[in-house]
């Protein structure tokens, strides 16, 4: 009985949340983001995001957060399985944890979509997430003409510094970039993990490879936050903008600053905008339980592909480069600008 009581109670407290929700189109119904924090610019610029794309689309959007919390997304996947709403989008604070959850919405009637974070674990409805593999390859892309500018030809030593080595996000970039850059053997990586992702971590290889290698011609980071330690111990090096070369990944605003002041050349941005239009893209189809078909979709501009896993249909975006003659076009997320192109609905 308690139990029943505080579902209900959780349920009647989101209700009441809907009505402070922004109102876009809710001719079709509700749609529940459930965001695992709101602590990075990263994730408050899902929010925005998601709900201008459904509600292009015709769907409200209503966000709850978990503050990084397993135990509270899980009780709110519970509450809102009890509201029937149209569809759920779930960016997991723990991939496994919720797996219960996703499979309890699922066989309520309710679709799940996954936005970011990949669960392989159980089938969900959509999985909309960066290309990781491709990121590295557009990374190596730009790595290579920044050699061949500075050198004459690709040549010259790169010190690629990862995220933590247990995150596949890292580990995709990593191969992605590695495969590109086999085609020039005269390019030397030296590979060093930040463990747990931390910037001081990301600092320190820097500073000591600049001291075991003072020939390094080029800093390959994989977050941008890591790119911001990176500049620092540039700058307690002697170096000035520009003797080391600088490309990050995921499109940060940070990032977007470092290019501004000459520090970084290249951002490649994870694509979150065209993740979060990907969604409503398809919100339909997820709706009304259709298939959905493999193959090449454009996503504001990008060349998404949809394929079907084990895991349910997966739509897999690319990232684009942003460099000093781009760095202000508001359709990068660093800019913290929601696009106004409007999405519409797959037919």
């Amino acid at each position: 009985m308690n139990k029943l009581i505080a579902t209900l109670a959780g349920a009647a407290a989101l209700a009441a949340a809907t009505f402070l929700t922004p109102a876009f189109a809710q001719e079709k119904g509700t749609i529940y983001y459930l965001v695992p924090t709101l602590l990075d610019e990263f994730q408050t610029g899902s929010v925005s995001a998601i709900e201008k794309f459904m509600g292009d689309v015709g769907y409200k959007t209503v966000t709850l957060n978990a503050d990084n919390k397993t135990d509270v997304q899980q009780g709110q996947m519970n509450d809102v399985i009890a509201l029937k709403p149209s569809a759920i989008v779930l960016a997991a604070v723990d991939f496994n944890a919720l797996k219960p959850q996703i499979e309890a919405a699922r066989a309520a009637g309710i679709p799940v979509m996954e936005f970011d974070r990949q669960i392989t674990s159980t089938p969900s409805d959509l999985t909309s997430v960066a290309g990781t593999v491709e990121i590295g390859h557009v990374a190596a892309g730009e790595i290579e003409r920044l050699l061949k500018e500075k050198n004459g030809s690709v040549k010259g030593k790169v010190l690629q510094v990862l995220g933590d080595p247990g995150d596949p996000y890292t580990l995709d970039i990593q191969k992605g970039f590695e495969e590109k850059m086999k085609a020039f053997p005269d390019v030397t990586i030296i590979s060093k993990p930040a463990m747990q992702w931390e910037a001081s971590n990301a600092g320190s290889i820097v500073s000591d490879q600049l001291l075991a290698n003072p020939d390094i011609d080029l800093v390959f980071v994989h977050a941008a936050h890591l790119a911001v330690a990176a500049v620092a111990s540039m700058e307690a090096a002697g170096k000035k903008p520009g003797d080391v070369l600088l490309v990050s990944s995921n499109g940060a605003p940070v990032g977007l600053d470092l290019i501004r002041k000459g520090w970084e050349q290249v951002e490649v941005e994870q694509p979150l905008f065209a993740q979060a239009a990907a969604l409503a893209m398809f919100a339909d189809k997820v709706v009304n339980k259709q298939e959905i078909k493999p193959g090449k979709y454009e996503v504001l501009g990008l060349d998404g592909e949809v394929t079907i896993e084990t895991w349910g249909p997966n739509i897999k975006l690319p990232g684009a480069a942003i460099t000093k003659g781009n760095v202000d076009d508001p359709k990068f997320w660093g800019n913290m600008k929601t696009p106004e192109s409007k999405v519409t609905p797959v037919p």
